[in-house]
């Protein structure tokens, strides 16, 4: 058994003001120059917040949009023109996952500042990379740990309930995932038995207080449930990867997402939300029916998808269920990693279950 430990990055700190000694916590690795990789909504919402820097230089730069490998090389070419020593990212997944891959491309370490809790790309060494059409193309690993995280609540209070609801459909697949890709495993050893504990953590954090958390949102307000769902989808979501390596990271859930890139209908939802579908997909493969009906009603409450439906597709298209099929088996999907094999008539077919439960 094969894998590797990447479990957290060098240094979390989490709490309002946080911020306020960034330059100095900067200042203790030695750093003079940095580029900052940031989103236009993301720096708009973490400015009140940002300090006053005396002594380090900052370089700072938009993303156009798309982790993909040709922004990639655009911002390797700029941090390398401006002699970085550090790369910043502040913004959702997309802008930590180009900030991490340019780092790496540099060797220079990486900062994170995450305004989302979208994802737990502020606490995974990888990338997911996609097309400049935002169709997944794959994900990639890095050997240089994430170096600082840093989150300051007040940022997130003020993001959209859109993007938390995400953060909660892919945080609750690390559980599903995790259990598919360690299914029959006897001998487990004990970094992925702790990544298993973590993705239970994961289920029952976001069963309890999910609802309670996006609320609290909705309200602006910065409560023990929102907190405690902001680090469950960042710190503990990103764990079970770190420490379960292949056997905590993705499975049918996340290839159903990939599949479902496939479609521009779908390209309005955020990944969490089309990744939340896709446990159910994965579910109905497992033919854990029962696990089903147990997730729907939670779905409903936060307003998850569990329809095709709910991801702009018709129930009759033959065609985009098809395509949806032949993107989750596409070769090097993480379909492949699960203890059973399947086939396109199954995928198909487990679509169609999950129909039935509507």
């Amino acid at each position: 058994m094969s894998f590797t430990v990447q479990g957290t990055p060098g240094f979390y700190q989490g709490e309002i003001g946080i911020l306020d000694s960034l330059e100095l916590k900067l200042q203790g690795y030695g750093f003079k120059k940095g580029l900052v990789i940031h989103g236009e909504k993301a720096w708009h919402a973490t400015k009140p917040y940002f300090p006053k820097f005396n002594e380090l230089s900052l370089v700072y730069e938009n993303y156009r949009g798309e982790c993909s490998d040709l922004e990639i090389s655009r911002l390797v070419d700029l941090a390398l023109r401006v002699e970085a020593e550090f790369v910043l990212g502040i913004g959702g997944g997309k802008v930590l996952d180009l900030a991490k891959a340019v780092a790496s491309k540099i060797h220079r370490d990486v900062v994170l500042i995450p305004t989302l809790a979208a994802t737990c790309a502020a606490w995974t060494s990888l990338s997911v990379i996609y097309t400049e059409e935002g169709v997944y193309e794959r994900y990639q690993v890095f050997p240089r740990h994430i170096l600082m995280v840093l989150v300051e609540p007040r940022i997130f209070v003020s993001s959209p309930v859109q993007y938390l609801r995400a953060g909660i459909g892919d945080t609750l697949a690390k559980w599903y995932e995790a259990r598919a890709l360690t299914k029959g495993e006897l001998d487990l050893r004990v970094p992925i038995k702790i990544a298993i504990e973590t993705a239970a953590i994961c289920k029952e954090v976001l069963l309890e207080q999910g609802a309670f958390s996006l609320e609290a949102l909705e309200k602006g307000e910065l409560t023990s449930s929102l907190l405690s769902v902001i680090e469950t989808n960042i710190i503990a979501g990103g764990m079970v990867g770190g420490l379960g390596d292949t056997y905590g990271r993705i499975a049918g859930a996340h290839s159903v997402h990939n599949g479902l890139t496939r479609l521009k209908e779908t390209h309005h939802l955020l990944h969490g939300e089309k990744v939340a579908y896709g446990i159910l997909v994965q579910l109905a493969l497992e033919k854990e029916f029962e696990e089903i009906e147990k997730l729907i009603p939670f779905y409903r409450q936060v307003s998850l998808p569990y329809s095709l439906k709910h991801l702009g597709i018709s129930s009759d298209d033959d065609i985009a269920i098809q395509t949806i099929s032949q993107g989750a088996l596409a070769p090097g999907e993480s379909i492949h990693f699960m203890k059973d094999k399947y086939t396109e008539e199954e995928v198909i077919k487990a679509i169609r279950a999950v129909e039935s439960f509507q």
